[in-house]
């Protein structure tokens, strides 16, 4: 005979995954803001470059974003110590350095 399954139990647990991964990402975009030194500027000012960067549609200042941020990446992962990249997998790259430096594909049309 067939075990039932908990579909309750399981919707619960897809539930708690789902907002695990939403503050682990909240979390890591605040790190990055803070290894960039962003922190520096007021919430505004930051809302205003971030907002810029989204919007834009010159491919070259992408580019030149990516490169730049890709750089920063490698930069803290060649220090000692707890310098790892943000999100831990060894990537140059990820989803929130992407959304700040303005490149990538989720947050720009």
């Amino acid at each position: 005979m067939r075990k039932v399954r908990d579909y309750d139990a399981e919707l619960k647990a897809l539930n708690d995954k789902a907002r695990s991964l939403k503050a682990k990402r909240v979390e890591q975009l605040g790190q990055l803001v803070a290894a960039t030194g962003a922190d520096a500027l007021d919430a505004e000012t930051l809302a205003g470059v971030l907002l810029d960067a989204i919007e834009s549609k010159d491919a070259g200042a992408k580019e030149a974003w990516r490169v730049k941020g890709a750089a920063f990446f490698q930069r803290r992962g060649k220090k000692g110590g707890g310098a790892a990249p943000i999100d831990g997998s060894g990537a140059a790259a990820e989803p929130g350095g992407d959304a700040a430096s303005g490149s990538g594909g989720t947050a720009n049309g």
